[in-house]
Formats: C-alpha cells, structure tokens, sequence
C-alpha cells in the first residue's frame, strides 16, 4: 500500500472540491483531490449555467475568470411567464446585481486546467474509496488506483462527492438528521447548438405544464419541460420534444424556438434534500453531499460555492492561526444558507409547475400569485434578491 500525507483530503473533484482545493492552496495549506471518475467523465456531467455573484467573485480571487469573463453572458433579468403574461424581473434594478450565465462544464473545466499551475494535486480514476477515523484525532481515507492500493492520512476530509458519494455515507445513523421532498414530476431537457429563444430565461407555467427556455452561449441553448416521472427519454424523439417546445413557447418568446440536433437529452427528478449533519468529528460535507434543491431557483451550483467558501475560511483559519471557531460554526452557518435557498427553489417549483394533484383552486392560487408578482415591486425585489444570491 502506498502511503501519503495531507492537510486536507477532498473526495469529489467537481465544482465544489475544486474551488475548495484552490481556495485552501491559494492560503498554503496541502490537500489533495481524489476523484473516482476519470477527468473526461466529469466534464461529461452537464449541469446548471446561472451564477451568483458569490461564485464568480470566487473565480476573480483565485484568478481563473479568463474564460469566465470572456464568455460569461450577464444577465440583468429573468421572466416569470403563464399562458397570457410575461413578467419581468429586472434583478438589475432592483438589487444592484447581476447573474452570470455560463455553464458548470466550462466552469469545472477552468478548475481543473489551473490546477496544475496552482500545485492542486488531483487523483482521478480512484476506486474504491473508503473514509475511516472521521470521528478520531486520525482519518484518512483509502483507494485503489493504477493497481495500487492508497492511504491518505488527513487532518481533516471533506466530502464534495455528490448525493451517491461514500463520506455522507460515513455518517453514523445515529448522528444522521436529514430531510426530503420529492416532486411528482421531472425535467426532460435538451441541449443544441441553437440560438436561444429569449434573451433572458423564461420560466413558464402553461396549460401543458412547467418550461424552461434557458441559454449556455449566444449559440448554444438549453430546454426543459416538466414531465411524469413515468415518462422515458425513448418517449420522447426530438422532433416530439422540438413540437413541444414551440407549443409552449411561441406565444411567449421574443424569438421563434429554433431546432437542432440534439447534443443531450436526459431527464432529471426533483427533489429538495438537506442533510444536516455536514459535520461528524473531522468530516465536513459540503455541496450536493449535504444538500439538493429544485432547479427552479438555480442554486445547486451556487450553494456548493458558499459552502466551500464557508469551509475553506474555517480550515485556513485552523492552519494558520489556531483558531477553531470557523470548523465549529461551520454546519450552522451553512444551513442557515441553504434553508434559505431551500425555501427559494421550492417557492418557485410550486409557483410554476402544475401538480397532478392539484385542482382548479390551486392553480387558482398559482395564478393569483402571480399577478400579485406582477404589480408588486416589493414582491419583484423579494424574489430578485433570492435569484441573484443571498449575501454570503
């Protein structure tokens, strides 16, 4: 077996143990990055496009925004939309803020190209990885990797390894304190290289149900209808999905929905989840380890950032200067975040998707809510404020 030693081992190489290996190496402290995915597969994963100014603010510190500032498409407001209205939410005007769009893959691809340059050790391919001693003075985890077996001794670990990830996993049932939602429908989505309907998001409530016109570039677009959780990717052709899209948009969108071949198609359940318990001994849990939220609100990415930005304050603060009080006051003061973005996403969701079993009164309600949306600037600034990112 081979044997190392470290500051701090991060399980996950996604966005969320990246940005928190680059934020404790920019500050000097060893970790290492152990991914059991290769590079390629997680570049693969197509994920959420809108970011905070929290998560680009991270980017210009750590100094890897070339393309992000290149590419990046402000957004100074998104639309909320039914059968007969479009509502604009002007988050520019209202908060002083802007969201940027840009996609996860690009942003994760700008982590791990720095990471070399940075001195941020990444192990890819790593099977079978194994925490043991969270709870003692010793942890470490182990892996196997290139045919060889793997120690990592740590001060600390962090799991930014996803809801299937082994550290929530490491958790003893006793310390566990979790709670879910799951919605009775899904997204069926798509990306093509056209160009988007809209200039700025809509987010729409029909008769057909939820849909989403969404952009990752001026040239590249991206779709979601909500759909039965019953419903197959095989049921859906993209000349059905195309027809469906222009159904649901053509009365609403600036632009004619333009097609064009398919570069994915998936659907994707919702669910909120929160996993309290994002400290146990020397664990700490951070990103979709800890938490998923709805898509609807766009904070997925986002929350991961906080929780990295909470947690590399913590351990930088720890190493170089003894002072513990971050690591303690890490879970709380991360949750009382994600509770919030939490609430957020599942406002929305229940906003704009219609439920199977909902009647005429609720959608009703839904109807009601909007057009107090509508001739509520209060209410248009509550909502612009939790779009574009509660203060960190």
């Amino acid at each position: 077996m081979k044997f190392a030693t470290t500051q701090v081992a991060i399980i996950g190489a996604g966005p969320s143990g990246l940005l928190l290996g680059h934020l404790l190496r920019s500050k000097g402290v060893d970790c290492i990055v152990v991914e059991r995915r290769t590079r390629d597969y997680v570049l693969s994963r197509i994920r959420a496009g809108v970011l905070e100014t929290c998560t680009t603010d991270l980017m210009r510190q750590l100094g890897i925004s070339r393309r992000l500032d290149a590419e990046g498409m402000i957004e100074n407001g998104f639309n909320l939309a039914t059968d007969e209205a479009v509502i604009r939410i002007d988050i520019a005007a209202l908060t002083g803020r802007h969201v940027t769009v840009y996609g996860q893959t690009e942003l994760t691809r700008d982590l791990m190209d720095a990471a070399p340059e940075k001195g941020l050790d990444i192990v890819y391919g790593a099977a079978d990885v194994a925490l043991h001693d969270v709870d003692g003075d010793c942890p470490s985890i182990t892996f196997t990797s290139d045919g060889a077996e793997h120690r990592i001794a740590a001060a600390f670990i962090a799991g930014c390894d996803g809801f299937h990830g082994p550290s929530r996993r490491a958790i003893p049932t006793a310390a566990v304190r979790e709670f879910e939602r799951v919605y009775p429908f899904g997204w069926l989505g798509i990306l093509a290289d056209v160009p988007p309907c809209h200039d700025e998001l809509i987010y729409a409530n029909t008769d057909r149900g939820f849909a989403l016109a969404s952009m990752r570039s001026p040239t590249r677009s991206r779709y979601y209808i909500q759909v039965p959780l019953s419903e197959r990717v095989e049921d859906w052709p993209e000349a059905r999905l195309w027809d469906e899209l222009e159904r649901r948009f053509s009365p609403l969108a600036s632009r004619p929905v333009t097609r064009g071949p398919a570069l994915e198609i998936s659907i994707a359940p919702l669910r909120s989840y929160v996993f309290e318990t994002m400290r146990h001994g020397r664990l700490f849990l951070a990103g979709d380890a800890a938490h998923i939220v709805p898509p609807t609100g766009a904070k997925g990415l986002n929350l991961a950032a906080s929780d990295v930005a909470y947690l590399a304050d913590a351990l930088i603060a720890h190493f170089r200067r003894g002072e513990d009080g971050g690591l303690n006051g890490y879970q709380a003061k991360a949750l009382a975040r994600i509770w919030k973005a939490e609430r957020f996403s599942w406002y929305l969701t229940k906003l704009m998707h219609r439920f199977p079993e909902d009647g005429a009164f609720e959608h009703r309600m839904q109807i009601a809510e909007l057009d107090y949306v509508a001739s509520s600037r209060a209410m248009q600034t509550a909502i612009a404020e939790n779009y574009v990112g509660l203060p960190l």
